[in-house]
């Protein structure tokens, strides 16, 4: 079964990393990783390459920046020669980002299977392009891998074919443990972050990326106050996303002296820092999955989630976009923590589970 596995976007790394080490045991197949280089930083990818202990990619499209449309646009011209030219039995999909999207259609036209990991999750708010990316690739896609029983639910009232959809877990889940097991405290000591959390007592762990969240002034001030009043008695890490640092300069918001700015962390460094935390904000998708696992509390700055299951058994709560919900959300984390529980199958083998269906 040849393979092609694609990453596009800093997540899809994490991702697809369990997945390329699971295929080294299964005799016939042969996995190939495609980057599509969606997310063209070096600080926010190649980093990952040596972390995550898989091979520099056999394939790099070098897709680069641009608009939905034209990065869409520039993946699937470069996804398309690759694909004449290898004639893959498979394309595996992860996530939701505009790769995930752009490499499912290349595919399919082309009458190669798709797999989609990480099927199924809906938000139902289509101003995020997310939601789009994720029911068109599940509208074409043949295997359907789930990491929560909503996901499957979701499917089955689509219409797709019960025995296409597989429950198996969470490969970031996978990534995480294996990870966890790795983070020698030896190696932390040369994180340059290190020394910091060494001094900090209590402190929190914050990320921000969303555009819906940070291009916006009033949102991002809303948030920016928020932050700079649990800093009055806590530490806060930020490592700032590129778009995210521009824009609060564009705004004049100024973080509080208790926030440390940090440049993008590698994977293992970020786990350093927030495995630890009193808690997590954050408007990511995988940091609400990730602390679900590890038993962290969490606060998701947005108003909804395509991941109900870590609201609803694991340590999330939504907070949405103002000063007061985020500071209420933060309280009601740290007293939820007591009462959550791991999902069902997030135990470090969905990997395992996947080729295990395709084979």
């Amino acid at each position: 079964m040849k393979t092609l596995l694609v990453a596009g976007a800093r997540p899809n790394f994490m991702k697809i990393a369990p997945l390329y080490r699971e295929s080294l045991k299964h005799q016939g197949v042969e996995c190939a990783i495609v980057h599509t280089g969606q997310h063209y930083d070096h600080e926010m990818s190649q980093t990952f390459f040596d972390e995550l202990d898989i091979p520099v990619p056999a394939f790099h499209l070098e897709a680069g920046p641009g608009s939905h449309g034209v990065q869409t646009a520039k993946i699937m011209v470069a996804f398309e020669e690759v694909c004449r030219k290898e004639r893959p039995d498979l394309v595996m999909v992860v996530g939701d980002v505009n790769s995930t999207l752009a490499c499912s259609i290349v595919a399919k036209k082309l009458q190669i299977s798709v797999a989609h990991v990480e099927a199924g999750l809906r938000s139902f708010d289509l101003s995020m392009p997310e939601e789009i990316n994720r029911m068109v690739t599940d509208a074409i896609s043949d295997y359907f891998f789930v990491t929560e029983e909503s996901g499957a639910d979701n499917l089955r009232r689509e219409g797709k074919p019960a025995e296409r959809i597989h429950t198996v877990g969470h490969v970031m889940v996978d990534n995480l443990f294996y990870q966890v097991r790795r983070l020698d405290r030896n190696e932390a000591r040369e994180f340059a972050s290190y020394p910091f959390k060494e001094k900090a007592g209590r402190y929190l762990f914050l990320t921000l990326h969303r555009p819906a969240n940070v291009d916006n002034r009033d949102t991002l001030a809303q948030i920016a106050d928020a932050v700079n009043e649990l800093a009055r008695e806590r530490t806060v890490f930020f490592p700032v996303h590129p778009r995210t640092r521009g824009k609060l300069a564009e705004f004049g918001i100024r973080m509080a002296d208790q926030v440390h700015l940090l440049p993008p962390l590698g994977f293992k460094e970020s786990l350093f820092l927030w495995m630890d935390a009193e808690a997590v904000l954050t408007d990511s998708g995988g940091l609400q999955e990730e602390t679900t696992a590890l038993g962290v509390p969490c606060v998701t700055i947005r108003d909804n989630t395509e991941r109900p299951v870590t609201v609803e058994l694991g340590t999330n709560v939504l907070a949405g976009t103002t000063k007061e919900t985020i500071l209420t959300a933060y309280r009601n984390s740290l007293a939820k923590r007591e009462l959550a529980t791991i999902p069902p199958l997030w135990d470090g083998r969905a990997s395992e589970r996947i080729w295990r269906a395709l084979t």
